[in-house]
């Protein structure tokens, strides 16, 4: 599940700089100044990496067995500028404890089967 974990965290860095380039760079510039080449460039871009993104989240979602909840956030995250990060970082933190707890039991079953007798 790490190699998942850090597909989804590359893929949500991508797409929370790219979206925040279109909202914030490309948007004034197409209808303050009437020069539309950053959202020309930015958007297929952004466009593209988002769905690059949407299957890294499934599949993250679907081996660390996210609710429908946690699911429409993550793709969500990618709608609005800023909240890629602060998603990311939740799914971060609750995948790394759900990790935790299993290398955890895995530890203590590893020892209990050591200290069996006959071993």
């Amino acid at each position: 599940m790490n190699g998942a974990l850090l597909r989804y965290r590359v893929m949500a860095y991508i797409v929370g700089v790219g979206l925040i380039v279109l909202t914030f760079i490309g948007m004034p510039l197409q209808y303050a100044a009437g020069n539309p080449r950053v959202v020309a460039v930015v958007g297929p871009i952004h466009g593209f990496f988002y769905i690059v993104y949407l299957a890294t989240a499934l599949d993250l979602a679907r081996r660390a067995r996210f609710s429908l909840k946690q699911l429409a956030a993550v793709v969500g995250a990618g709608f609005l500028p800023f909240l890629a990060f602060i998603i990311e970082r939740r799914v971060t933190r609750r995948v790394r404890e759900q990790l935790g707890s299993y290398n955890t039991s895995a530890l203590y079953s590893r020892g209990a089967e050591l200290e069996r007798p006959g071993l």
